[in-house]
């Protein structure tokens, strides 16, 4: 598993957007229609990606792995999966918690291959 994302959700993209890259100073690397642009941040190979979509959930970290599909299925009987793998563009996607509640989310790149 490898960090690429740090996810935080946000009420508005577009207020959120400028704070991020006005403000603060990150750069749009891209977006992915109306609710999700992602950020990088200076000196550093992981982006940030603000999202207004699942309010409900909470901010973390978003890691790579091989297969989605694959972890799900190794450890769907000792995780407690909040969002089973579904399709994104780059690839699969699934989120689940750790054992304090926190969410981690996991992605493949299987869509760009």
């Amino acid at each position: 598993m490898k960090l690429v994302f740090l996810y935080h959700p946000v009420k508005n993209l577009k207020e959120s957007l400028a704070f991020y890259r006005d403000t603060l100073g990150f750069e749009e690397a891209w977006r992915e229609g109306e609710h999700t642009v992602a950020l990088s941040l200076p000196n550093s190979e992981i982006r940030l990606m603000i999202e207004d979509d699942e309010q409900e959930l909470t901010a973390g970290g978003i890691f790579l792995v091989d297969s989605v599909d694959s972890f799900f299925k190794e450890n769907k009987e000792v995780l407690e999966f909040v969002k089973e793998p579904i399709d994104i563009p780059p690839g699969r996607y699934a989120i689940y918690k750790d054992n304090s509640g926190n969410l981690l989310r996991i992605l493949d790149f299987t869509k760009e291959n």
